[in-house]
């Protein structure tokens, strides 16, 4: 059963499907960092996804599994995805990895994501590849000082088109393995025409300010539910029926 069916069961449906259950596979997006030591599990994109579905309609509870860690890379994260994804039976799992991955090689980026896709999809469940943000563009006066080695190093992987390259080559990826995907990254590019992006990273490197948050929750809502006017019209009543 798809989310966007399962999220109207009624109290049968319910008894026999069992709530949400959505995990979301990343890298630091995903765990809720945000600035230098700081993380926040109700600005994250997942949590703001939950709460819109569930404005769409509360009676199904909605689980939301963070199986983001910062740090990781698509490559590192291998040896989890049985334990901390598939032992779940999720009904939608929400793969973002890229930051970290683009300081390797694009052979093992792109490897990884087709074992990531390939066992998930062996549950039959929901999947969506969700491109990340950009990098900086350039060294911020405000990065810590501790990072601004490795931020010369990702506005360089950014600037030089290394980042674009790794995205598109995923969602090619993706696309030809039939994955859906949630272009977050191609939004940004879009907003870097016209504003400083780096100024939308909490660390001034690759962590999305909260009201960022809310694009790639905005995104996601959209690709899984299509047309809101037809889930506006839904039944919402939350009432127990027997």
């Amino acid at each position: 059963m798809h989310i966007r069916d399962k999220v109207f069961l009624d109290r049968a449906g319910l008894e026999k499907e069992g709530p949400i259950t959505i995990v979301a596979f990343g890298d630091s997006i995903t765990h809720g960092a945000l600035g230098t030591d700081e993380i926040n599990y109700e600005t994250v994109y997942w949590n703001l996804l939950r709460e819109k579905i569930l404005n769409v309609r509360n009676y199904v509870p909605v689980n939301v599994i963070n199986a983001g860690i910062g740090g990781v890379s698509a490559k590192t994260s291998l040896t989890r995805l049985q334990k901390q994804v598939i032992a779940h039976s999720p009904d939608l799992v929400i793969v973002c990895f890229g930051l970290n991955d683009v300081n390797g090689t694009l052979e093992e980026y792109l490897a990884s994501l087709r074992i990531i896709f390939e066992e998930c999809a062996r549950i039959d469940t929901d999947i969506i590849f969700m491109t990340p943000n950009m990098l900086n563009t350039y060294v911020s006066p405000l990065t810590a000082h501790e990072h601004l080695e490795y931020a010369a190093r990702t506005a360089q992987y950014q600037n030089s088109g290394k980042m674009d390259l790794y995205i598109s080559s995923a969602i090619k990826l993706a696309s030809e393995m039939g994955i859906v995907v949630c272009d977050c990254y191609s939004e940004w590019k879009k907003l870097n025409e016209t504003q400083d992006t780096t100024q939308l990273l909490a660390n001034y490197i690759n962590h999305p300010k909260p009201e960022m948050h809310e694009l790639f929750a905005n995104m996601l809502f959209d690709l899984i539910f299509q047309d809101a006017s037809d889930i506006s019209s839904q039944d919402n009543d939350t009432m127990y029926r027997s």
